[in-house]
């Protein structure tokens, strides 16, 4: 017996897929505050389904995904662990001084200094310098790091950060406070920049050290305990987590670096519709993951989706690649208020899953969009969660009528109504922004809608960006986990390594060729098999003058003289890609700042048939009173169970899944697609 897990923590649910013996079962179950928890119910719900008892299900699995919101939750929330930095003598306010320019606010009265992480009383220097050339100015006395790190764990810290300047070209001082805390302090969590991230801008580099540092103590509590609850019921394989660069690594790498988790769990959604979008043979994808606390979105070209460098985290630039995710706090759970001025907002705050929309009856009193949409009728609260969870109407819209209608003067009906529309005028918004705001027009895409609430909105999102096909997978509900069974296990080297095209081309390779051994290190502590390897040369690159690279692959094997017009071809290629053709600065010179190797271990998933084929299924013909947002009319529409077994219909309509409800509006037609999903395509707007 093969069986596969994923599992997608989110914040209102954790999602969980099984892939057993090339068939696949699904489950979720409410997120819990230590994440653990919830992962065992999602679980629970699996080995229900699978039919298998505890000591059969957990030794039995031999592949486990997850992707989680432990570090993204904290980042967001601004809840680290207590750290210190320690920093070369006179640098101590890097931090303080970030890029001068605190945001992009117009208004002084409204900017802001960047989020803090470190206090400044937790800012120790040590006396030390090493100048751009990686030569020693000021040697580092065991006595200096010794005073350093008693000062730091004088101040309450429980985790370290140390960025020294100029580390990334020579790491030999960091390495020896890493060398004394491992001896003197054991127990004590410490990141050092030159083995996260060894890059030049200190700043970005001083932020992402600092947040891996005060996000360690938290992600070590978490899985020590998940780890120990898995063992005890028999779970034998390694754990692997995804990672914000669109790969895996196991625990025990991840555990060394916990900030590129940041964002794991929408990573797994936009492998998925990758994977998706190849099946289909769509090569523009656009994705919109809406679940119950917000929604991600992604554009995915030429089957691959966009690595941003330099990602900003939690409002703070960090030297991170991570893939690009445009996230807003709109999702199911999403708060409906009336601010100061009068004004319908949604969100960004969610009632999560704990007291949750008013509708679930656990004592909130504020409406969420769930609320709007039962209040239309597009959720049956007799059906929600294949019937699992009872919702209560009368809840959903004395919410609504005492914190929207009532405000703006409006009835409950036109108060959901607005919800709806305004949730998702912003998500369009979202969207947007990864496409006409970068040079692409939306109506070339197929729209991949998924996440739990995403049915509900995702043909009116497409048809406000005009958008004309969209697909819902038919295992929405949990398709990030679906999605982070498929992904690769990933591992990236990189360090700064300034190189021109007037250098000979021996010394790039000889950088590249340094990578290269640590990434078959990788390969060989992951256990990866040959077949299964790939090894990727890329490059940061700019023309002198610029501040900023563009990151262009290298050919794979040696590089030559010969191959030097190659890659300058390449770049500017990628220049133009990204910047729009004739902005290349060709007349002058290209400096390559940053080489990377990127190693892949190819996933070896099993081939998932269809849950169930047409005519396993029965069709049951239902009919139900909505409000149809796109038209304000309410009327009776047909609402379809067991849609394989019809495999088409016209709008307007609902098809109710177990785990979701896809809204098919008015002109609109839907079918199943060979593999079970549907596809639906909405009438062409002017």
């Amino acid at each position: 017996m093969a069986l596969h897990v994923g599992i997608d923590v989110g914040g209102t649910f954790t999602d969980a897929v099984a892939v057993l013996d090339n068939r696949a079962v699904r489950g979720k179950a409410f997120s819990t505050k230590d994440v653990t928890t919830g992962i065992l119910g999602a679980l629970a719900v699996l080995r229900e389904r699978a039919g298998l008892s505890e000591e059969e299900f957990y030794p039995a699995v031999d592949r486990f995904v997850l992707g989680n919101t432990i570090v993204t939750n904290a980042v967001d929330e601004q809840k680290y662990a207590t750290v210190a930095l320690l920093t070369t003598q006179g640098f101590r306010d890097t931090m303080r001084i970030a890029r001068s320019a605190r945001t992009d606010e117009r208004d002084p009265h409204r900017m802001l200094p960047p989020p803090g992480i470190v206090e400044r009383g937790r800012v120790i220097e040590v006396a030390e310098r090493v100048d751009a050339h990686g030569e020693v100015l000021v040697p580092l006395r065991q006595e200096a790091v010794a005073a350093a790190v008693d000062a730091a764990l004088a101040t309450g810290a429980e985790a370290i950060a140390v960025c020294l300047l100029w580390s990334f070209r020579n790491p030999a001082h960091e390495q020896a406070i890493g060398r004394y805390l491992r001896e003197n302090h054991p127990t004590v969590p410490f990141t050092l920049s030159s083995s996260l991230t060894p890059v030049y801008r200190e700043y970005e580099r001083m932020v992402t050290t600092a947040l891996d540092a005060a996000v360690k103590p938290l992600v070590a509590s978490h899985f020590d305990h998940l780890a120990e609850e898995l063992r005890a019921r028999g779970l034998r394989t390694r754990v692997q987590i995804m990672q914000v660069h669109g790969g895996f690594l196991s625990v025990e790498e991840t555990s060394k670096a916990p900030i590129s988790m940041f964002n794991s769990g929408p990573v797994g959604g936009v492998t998925g519709a990758r994977l998706l979008g190849q099946q289909l043979g769509r090569r523009r994808v656009l994705t919109a993951d809406m679940g119950g606390t917000s929604l991600d979105a992604a554009a995915i070209m030429d089957d691959e989706f966009r690595l941003l460098p330099r990602a900003e985290i939690g409002g703070l630039p960090t030297s991170l690649t991570v893939v690009d995710i445009e996230t807003i706090g709109a999702g199911g759970g999403s708060a409906a208020w009336v601010d100061g001025r009068g004004l319908l907002r949604v969100g960004p705050h969610s009632t999560g899953s704990t007291p949750g929309p008013a509708c679930y009856g656990k004592g909130g009193t504020h409406p969420a969009v769930t609320d709007a949409a039962l209040v239309l009728g597009l959720i049956n609260p007799e059906y929600y969660l294949g019937g699992t969870v009872e919702l209560y109407p009368d809840l959903a819209r004395e919410a609504l009528r005492t914190h929207v209608a009532e405000p703006l003067g409006l009835t409950v009906d036109a108060a959901a109504e607005g919800v709806y529309r305004l949730a998702t005028s912003q998500m369009a918004n979202a969207l947007r922004k990864i496409t006409v705001n970068r040079g692409h027009d939306p109506r070339e895409f197929t729209l991949v809608g998924f996440g739990g609430a995403c049915g509900l909105f995702a043909a009116s999102i497409a048809a406000e960006i005009g958008v004309t096909e969209l697909v819902i997978p038919r295992n929405a509900a949990v398709f990030s986990a679906y999605g982070l069974m498929h992904a690769d296990s990933v591992f990236s080297a990189v360090r700064t390594s300034p190189w021109t095209m007037q250098q000979p081309a021996a010394d790039l390779d000889r950088e590249f060729q340094a990578l290269e051994r640590r990434a078959r290190e990788w390969f060989e502590a992951e256990g990866i098999p040959e077949d299964r390897r790939e090894l990727h040369r890329e490059a940061d690159m700019k023309f002198a003058g610029q501040i900023f690279e563009v990151t262009t692959r290298l050919s794979s094997g040696t590089f030559t003289e010969a191959d030097k017009d190659e890659l300058r071809a390449r770049f500017i290629a990628d220049y133009e890609k990204e910047f729009g053709t004739g902005t290349a600065w060709t007349e002058t010179d290209i400096l390559l700042v940053n080489s990377r190797v990127r190693a892949v271990g190819r996933s070896d998933v099993q081939r998932v048939r269809r849950s169930a084929e047409a005519g396993e299924e029965t069709h049951t013909l239902l009919r139900r009173t909505v409000l149809e947002p796109a038209t304000g009319t309410r009327a009776e529409v047909d609402a379809h169970r067991g849609f394989a077994a019809l495999a088409r219909a016209k709008g307007p309509c609902l098809l109710e899944e177990p785990d979701t409800t896809v809204l098919v509006p008015t002109g609109a037609t839907v079918e199943l697609t060979e593999a079970g999903h549907f596809l639906i395509r909405l009438e062409p707007t002017v």
